[in-house]
């Protein structure tokens, strides 16, 4: 069995390591069950909103979590439907960098609404990434 514990300053060095792939990314906004991992491509899920993270994406890491900067609005959203979870993707607009949850509370990724409307403005909340420091 693994029983692994980061310290503060371990989990944060990955973070701090791992926030810049972020720069200029895309955060993608899906509808429907999240994928089983990271790797595994979309299928039927409906891309419902994206926005452009900040050329500096993360804050310096606190206690093995990374908030995002201000991330810009999105003007019109893409199509109808409830906001369940995003992905994450470098740059390159290609390279998936990891998913999360998406919701009004209790998420890694909160919205002012889950509920979505083609047309209509988009505010991302707050965004945060926290590295588990204590293995199973």
């Amino acid at each position: 069995m693994l029983h692994t514990r980061l310290t503060d300053l371990a989990a944060n060095t990955q973070l701090d390591a791992l926030a810049p792939l972020a720069n200029n990314g895309y955060l993608q906004i899906y509808d429907g069950d999240q994928p089983a991992t990271g790797d595994t491509a979309i299928v039927a899920q409906v891309l419902l909103s994206e926005l452009r993270m900040n050329a500096t994406a993360f804050n310096a890491a606190v206690a093995g979590v990374i908030t995002a900067k201000a991330i810009a609005d999105d003007p019109s959203i893409a199509h109808d439907g409830t906001a369940s979870w995003f992905r994450l993707l470098k740059s390159d607009h290609t390279t998936r960098l990891w998913d999360g949850s998406a919701g009004t509370a209790d998420a890694n990724l909160i919205l002012n609404s889950v509920e979505l409307r083609e047309g209509a403005r988009l505010q991302v909340a707050s965004f945060t990434h926290t590295l588990p420091k204590q293995g199973a």
